[in-house]
């Protein structure tokens, strides 16, 4: 990963067009940089396979656990006799009786404290809750999991004063529901060209607030916002990137249309202006220019939520696929019992059991608040997401025609309405929401280069003074001295290593060998490419891929094993995993040096010139007439506010 900036103090020109380097400047502001607790993920990209730090395996609170319980099972009654998915996804649109509902039982309030109103779940049981309501209607697991994972909750709760949470969580708690707007038409991922203000009041009680949010999740039923603007910087006042708490009734703020959607169709999602929107200066949430770290801060555990709605897609697609495959005759046997259905099988099972147990570790971890995960929870979004999409396109096959066919049209024709093709549309997201695919290489990848960047940054920064190399050189020659040597020899080469795990020790073999490759495969890019690292993007991309497998990996053997006498087929499953995984890794590691990344970004650069355009004759292509991003211009609202308002639970319809 190359170099970046050192004056991280400072702001960019206000939003707009942004130069590369200013982009990274914001990007590596806003991130945590220093590791005060232990990280699994991180010692292992070093080449450290700290085993000790997973093992033995977490284990939750038993009084809270029970309390816990008590309310899934209040959950799991709710949604199984109240919660119409065919209908929700039919309408789109979650009917406001499963609101209340919801509201009732407390669900909008699991991660919210007890003396503010709410249940007080742990990491792990919360997104157990998530994973039980995305499966009787992913709908409503993506509503739960915005208003609280990235949502007003989750911010308050770790930056949030005092007085912020007394006045705002009792009313979320009840139910009043709350969305998170950062993304905006023609700011993606690239938080530095924000264009939304908030210009401070002459009188100094608040901010006027003016802007244009795209994609705000729950967005047309939210009661409370988080708003992400840039507060201008002055002589007197250090302004940046601000996070606010603001009350969707504030004069000025029109929703002005409800996207839709390939997938998700009851997920209420907006397009939301704001026009000289009052905004009390109480509602600043961690102080002025805090925002993106606020919302990364918040992301690295309210990551944990995406991967829960994935195992449980994961486990509804197995339970589909087994019985499918055991019942539907061809040529005179069960199709699951012909090798190339049998293998589909065995990847779904297998790697079920994987995501969620790399899901139930990090929270585990997040709960007991010994180790840093941010490389974990990460790891876990960006593998769960993908592993799912390949689960259930694995599911469509198994199933042939009827995997394509609607639940609806297979109802009408008399037969089981399994919405194999619905799951397919609503898990595509996964891998665009919260961090793409693509994003979260980058962001695990610069975490992952972070000892070797905080030693000997300064060495490949082409804008460091001399003064500044040299030192860095003596400083990472003393580093790379005692490190380097680590990397030859470790456990994973003695053959009793990791005995105690049984049938499972030569995988914990394996992944500290691997470990130690990744590590030394990580040194010898930095030396060879150094500053221009962050454009080997698939590099980059397939380095922690490999992390990834490792992880979970680590992960599945830790759980089989602590689990061995009370679920002994976990061994099995776990077995079967690893040896899918060596593979993978095995592939990934030849296509670390043995690809066509040169050639294809060069075929790229003709491709953009148009030097292959012929390649589209003949077919009829989008039409022209509008822009692929659309811009916005401050002012007032044009459109009508299409706003939907959900009455209270205690409210008669």
């Amino acid at each position: 990963m190359g170099p970046l900036p050192k004056e991280v103090g400072s702001s960019p020109r206000e939003g707009g067009q942004v130069s590369e380097r200013e982009a990274r400047q914001v990007a590596e502001a806003a991130r945590e940089s220093e590791w005060r607790k232990p990280s699994f993920g991180k010692e292992l990209f070093l080449g450290r396979f700290r085993l000790d730090l997973i093992e033995p395996w977490p284990r939750s609170d038993p009084e809270r656990a029970a309390k816990a319980e008590e309310f899934l099972g209040r959950l799991d009654a709710y949604v199984r006799s109240e919660v119409d998915g065919a209908a929700i996804e039919r309408d789109a649109r979650i009917p406001d009786e499963v609101f209340q509902g919801l509201a009732r039982l407390g669900a909008f309030g699991m991660k919210i404290d007890e003396r503010y109103g709410g249940l007080g779940l742990s990491h792990l049981h919360y997104c157990r809750a998530l994973m039980l309501a995305g499966s009787a209607s992913p709908a409503i697991g993506a509503l739960l999991s915005a208003h609280q994972s990235i949502g007003v909750p989750q911010p308050l709760k770790m930056f949030g004063s005092e007085e912020q949470k007394q006045r705002f969580l009792p009313r979320l708690a009840a139910g009043e529901v709350s969305a998170f707007l950062l993304t905006e038409p023609d700011v993606g991922s690239d938080p530095a060209r924000l264009g939304s203000t908030a210009e401070p009041t002459g009188d100094g009680a608040g901010y006027r607030l003016n802007g244009v949010k795209l994609w705000a999740t729950n967005g047309t039923v939210a009661n409370l916002l988080v708003v992400m603007a840039r507060v201008p910087k002055t002589a007197d006042r250090r302004g940046g990137i601000t996070a606010f708490v603001v009350e969707a009734d504030s004069p000025g703020i029109t929703v002005e249309r409800r996207n839709s959607f390939l997938g998700l169709r009851g997920l209420e999602n907006s397009v939301t202006r704001f026009h000289d929107v009052f905004v009390p200066a109480e509602n600043v949430i961690g102080g002025e220019g805090k925002g993106l770290r606020i919302a990364l801060s918040t992301l690295n555990t309210g990551r944990l939520s995406l991967p829960a709605m994935c195992v449980g897609a994961g486990k509804w697609a197995l339970n589909v696929a087994r019985e499918w495959a055991a019942e539907r005759v061809q040529w005179g046997r069960p199709v699951g019992e012909h090798e190339a259905v049998a293998g589909k099988l065995a990847f779904i099972a297998a790697t079920t059991y994987g995501m969620e147990t790399m899901l139930d570790l990090c929270c585990l971890l997040a709960d007991d608040d010994t180790n840093d995960i941010r490389i974990e929870a990460a790891l876990v979004k960006l593998y769960a997401s993908e592993m799912a999409w390949r689960i259930v396109d694995d599911l469509v096959q198994i199933r042939g025609g009827r995997g394509y066919e609607t639940a609806e049209s297979l109802a009408a024709r008399g037969e089981r309405p399994v919405a194999v093709e619905q799951l397919l549309r609503d898990l595509r997201i996964n891998r665009i929401f919260e961090g793409s695919t693509e994003i979260m290489h980058l962001l695990i990848a610069r975490e992952a280069v972070d000892a070797h960047l905080s030693v000997a940054g300064d060495i490949i920064d082409p804008a460091a003074e001399l003064g500044r190399k040299v030192r860095a050189g003596a400083k990472a020659g003393v580093f790379y001295a005692k490190w380097l040597p680590t990397l030859a020899v470790g456990r994973g080469q003695n053959p009793t290593g990791y005995a105690d795990y049984g049938p499972l020790a030569g995988h914990l073999r394996q992944v500290e060998r691997a470990s130690r490759k990744l590590a030394r495969s990580m040194f010898y890019a930095m030396s060879r490419w150094q500053g221009k690292m962050e454009r080997k993007q698939a590099f980059l991309g397939r380095i922690v891929d490999i992390g990834a497998e490792l992880f979970a990996m680590s992960a599945v053997c830790v759980r089989a094993h602590a689990e061995r006498e009370s679920r002994p087929e976990g061994v099995e499953l776990a077995d079967l995993f690893c040896r899918q995984a060596e593979v993978r890794v095995g592939a990934l590691f030849r296509a670390l040096w043995e690809n066509t990344d040169p050639v294809d970004g060069s075929a790229a650069k003709r491709i953009l010139a148009g030097r292959y355009a012929f390649l589209e004759d003949g077919i009829v292509t989008p039409e022209a007439d509008q822009p692929w991003v659309t811009t916005w211009q401050p002012g007032l609202s044009e459109t009508e506010d299409v706003r939907r308002r959900i009455p209270p639970p205690d409210q008669e319809r």
